[in-house]
């Protein structure tokens, strides 16, 4: 596996909010993380990021332990990282917004820039317009664009559809696999598992912390008693 965290537990201050918690994923594949409110989905992925402190566990990105890692240097690495808030800078344009995400980058940023463009053309129509001023659904385009600037090769996206009509849900979901087609590991975390398992390879349900099951994004949408308990039926 391309990217791996182990037996992670931790949490904060005495509080401990994930245990035991193991997640992997593969360059060209979407893993969800699903589970009901507080299961410790969004503190798994600081934990991956470097951002809650561990008590135990490992994270393994490309063969290489990175546990000790800050999240500065996990960034530089190659993972990147959007946040459920606070993920754009409003007061910047489109356009500064993915100048700032290319912030590690010693290349030519244009073309990188037009690739975006392409991958979202509802925000090249925008590209001068401040970010604040930009709907949801394409505040959410311009943070993944954002994202993608510094060519990750494992792009984390907590709750990318979050506040969103269903459709531009199921927009975000096909840009999202158009991502993976590009050879990027996704690993997200979402409360529509329905539609999240629909585009995942693999899913991991969480409950109370803990690694509750484990399949590919069918099996757990044809398992009777995950669909009775997190599908809504």
């Amino acid at each position: 596996m391309f990217f791996k965290a182990n037996n992670l537990s931790g949490g904060y201050g005495e509080v401990k909010v994930i245990e035991n918690c193991n997640f992997n994923v593969n360059r060209g594949e979407i893993v969800s993380i699903l589970g009901p409110n507080g299961a410790g989905k969004s503190s798994a992925m600081k934990a991956m990021l470097g951002m809650l402190k561990l008590e135990s566990g490992t994270v393994v990105l490309d063969e290489k332990d990175i546990s000790n890692f800050n999240t500065q240097d996990r960034i530089k690495l190659g993972i990147s990282f959007v946040p459920q808030v606070n993920n754009i800078f409003t007061e910047l344009t489109v356009n500064e917004n993915l100048e700032m995400g290319a912030f590690t980058s010693s290349d030519d940023i244009k073309d990188k820039i037009e690739e975006m463009y392409d991958l979202f053309p509802a925000i090249k129509e925008k590209k001068y317009q401040f970010a604040g001023e930009l709907s949801g659904g394409q505040r959410q385009q311009v943070a993944i664009a954002r994202a993608l600037m510094n060519n990750p090769s494992i792009l984390m996206l907590d709750e990318p559809t979050a506040g969103v009509s269903p459709v531009v849900m199921q927009e975000i979901f096909e840009h999202i696999i158009q991502i993976k087609e590009k050879n990027i590991a996704i690993l997200m975390v979402e409360q529509n598992a329905n539609q999240a398992l629909k585009i995942s390879d693999r899913g991991y349900i969480l409950v109370t912390g803990q690694n509750a099951y484990h399949g590919t994004g069918q099996e757990l949408l044809n398992d009777p008693e995950i669909r009775k308990t997190f599908l809504g039926g």
